[in-house]
């Protein structure tokens, strides 16, 4: 089997680029880095932690209801 010229280059240690186009840094819009991607840096990087402990960021729950307390509702 023929090696490819690509797989040469590879093994030689030819350039790989990344299958993932970069995105913006979602606190300051900079350019994001491998390094702290999603983000461009360590300082963008402790401002979104900051903003989940903080709870300035939320996931919504919805309370489902105990099944356990409906019995009692039936009831009369």
């Amino acid at each position: 089997m023929t090696k490819k010229p690509e797989d040469e280059k590879a093994a030689a240690g030819g350039k790989v680029t990344g299958m993932r186009r970069s995105r913006p840094c979602p606190i300051c819009s900079k350019p994001s880095t491998k390094e702290n991607y999603p983000f461009c840096s360590d300082r963008c990087k402790q401002v979104d932690l900051s903003r989940w402990l903080t709870g300035v960021y939320a996931i919504p729950a919805s309370e489902e209801d105990d099944p356990d307390e409906s019995d009692f509702d039936l009831q009369d």
